[in-house]
């Protein structure tokens, strides 16, 4: 739990956002219990930092990518550039 910097400097300001650090973290580790995951928790907490404001299911976030056989069969095209 790092807590750079406090917004506030009154006593409540502080505790409460010791309280949200410590809530976050906690409903980090259940989410990653929850789904099985093998990332780390700072894993997990960088790439939603990352998509924190795009609306998607969290457990597609971790989910692998597509193969490539998959993405010939929705019509996209495929480049191998093994040939070349």
């Amino acid at each position: 739990m790092r807590i750079k910097s406090f917004l506030g400097t009154s006593k409540n300001a502080v505790l409460t956002q010791i309280w949200i650090a410590m809530i976050t973290v906690l409903l980090l580790a259940f989410y990653k219990w929850r789904a099985k995951l093998g990332q780390s928790i700072t894993e997990i907490f960088k790439l939603l930092q990352l998509t924190l404001f795009e609306r998607r299911n969290l457990y597609e976030l971790f989910e692998p990518p597509p193969t490539r056989q998959t993405m010939a069969t929705c019509g996209q095209l495929s480049f191998d550039f093994n040939n070349f």
